[in-house]
This record gives structure tokens, sequence and C-alpha cells, in this order.
């Protein structure tokens, strides 16, 4: 992007999307969480030749998933390009673990992914149609100018992707830890969202609790970040919580046992 470009994201996008369009030079517009209405108003008041709408695909602080298709329609409408940065859901979304653009990619859109989370490897990837591939390798700094990954690096993320494409049980079984969790928590009426995903904050308010909480699960054995301001907007601080299919019914049960009492102690 740049002068001649406008750039539309969603408020609680990754903060690496939004310093990228702050720093691009193009006119940069945000949009309430999932208000394609604003959204769509900010786009048809837009004159500018090269329109960028830009939207987490599982956004990381509350786990909700982008409506990508929601999305696409707006960029059609308005001749724009949509890019997805679906870090959280490569890998474990999807029946084929392509996250929340499985069988959705076209020409208007481009996928950004992450090696490091659900591959457990290192470095990202972009996918798109060949003329924006073709651009990005003679165009963009940040690929020009980074070091490759060692081959050491790529033949293990080969063998993450192998494992993605070959094993859904993986997936299946995230998920059905994720309905336990839910289901549990629910009975023990925890505030959790309304995330299905592996992200599952449970917000309290101020940071001071979220805190006093976290030190006091890890003192049971259990490792939860505290999230707070400025990562999060004021009086939303939370647990966020995170599932791999690596996790038992027993570790949820722990979870949610341990979460109660600390929970229940901090605000009798």
């Amino acid at each position: 992007a740049n002068r001649d470009a406008a750039i539309f994201e969603d408020r609680l996008n990754h903060a690496s999307l939004i310093d990228a369009g702050i720093l691009s030079r193009a006119s940069f517009k945000r949009y309430a969480h999932v208000n394609y209405k604003e959204l769509e108003s900010l786009l048809s008041k837009n004159t500018k030749h090269t329109k960028l709408i830009i939207s987490d695909g599982v956004f990381s602080m509350d786990g909700t998933i982008t409506p990508v298709k929601q999305l696409q329609t707006l960029t059609k409408n308005f001749s724009g390009r949509l890019i997805i940065d679906d870090a959280h859901g490569i890998g474990v979304l999807g029946n084929l673990g392509k996250g929340c653009t499985e069988g959705l990619l076209n020409d208007d859109t481009v996928l950004v992914g992450t090696l490091g989370k659900a591959f457990g490897t290192f470095g990202a990837f972009v996918a798109a149609n060949n003329d924006v591939i073709e651009w990005l390798i003679q165009k963009a700094r940040t690929y020009m100018y980074t070091t490759a990954l060692p081959p050491a690096l790529a033949d293990a993320t080969r063998v993450s992707l192998k494992l993605i494409q070959e094993e859904a049980w993986r997936r299946e079984k995230l998920q059905k830890l994720i309905s336990h969790f839910r289901r549990l928590a629910q009975q023990n009426n925890l505030p959790l969202t309304i995330s299905t995903t592996a992200i599952q904050p449970l917000v309290v308010g101020s940071s001071e609790m979220a805190l006093n909480l976290s030190e006091a699960l890890y003192k049971k054995g259990i490792l939860v970040s505290a999230i707070r301001p400025p990562t999060v907007a004021k009086n939303q601080a939370r647990l966020r919580i995170t599932f791999s299919a690596t996790h038992t019914e027993g570790h949820v049960k722990q979870l949610v046992n341990a979460i109660s009492d600390v929970y229940s102690s901090y605000n009798s």
C-alpha cells in the first residue's frame, strides 16, 4: 500500500496489523469489531483507487472467527482486496486444517499464516494468486531483506504440514476438549465469551484481579496468562485460556476446578 491506497481494519486486529497499516502511509481507517455496516459506510465514502480490507481470521484475544464470506462480498462490491491473517486458525480450523478461509480463497483474497503456532516451527507464509506473489517477491521489503528460513526448519515445517493434512484426529480432539471445557465452565458459572476456538477468554475486568487469578493458578501448577490493557481495552482484563490437542479431559477438569476455586475466592 502507498499514499494512493486506503486500508480498513477491524479495531481488534493484532497489533502487527494495526502498526503495518499506520506505517504504510495509506489512508487508514478502523471499524468497530465485526461491525460491517460501519465498514460498508467507510468504504462507500472513500475515493481511493486501491482499497484493502484487513482482518484477523481468529481474533487473538477474543477467539472470535471472522465471517470471511461477508467480508468477501464487501470486497467485491467495492472493488477491493481482502487480507486475512489467520495465525490462530491455520492447522486447527477446517476439515483439512486450512483455517477460516478453507474452501473460500479467491483472486481477491490474500491469506497470511504463521508457522510458529499450530505448525510448531518458525516463520510465516502468504497464499495468493500468482500476480500478488510475484509482486511481493519483487516489492515487499520485509521479504527481500529478511534472512531465509534455515533448511532444517523448512524441512520440519514440511513434516508439520503432513501431520496437519493427514491427522485430522488432532483437530477433532481439540474441538471435543473445547466443548468439554465450555460445558464445565458454564456449570460453574464462569464468565466465558462466545468463542468456539482454542482461545477461551475469561473476562474479569480489572488488571489486578486478572494478575491475582493468574498467580493463584500458577501456584496450583496451571499456566494461564493474564491479559490487560493496553493489549485489551480498559476494564477488559482477562485470563486467556488456550488449549491444544495434547491436553486431556483430566487437564480440563483440573483447570475448571482450579479456576472456580480461585475465582470464587476473589468474588466472595
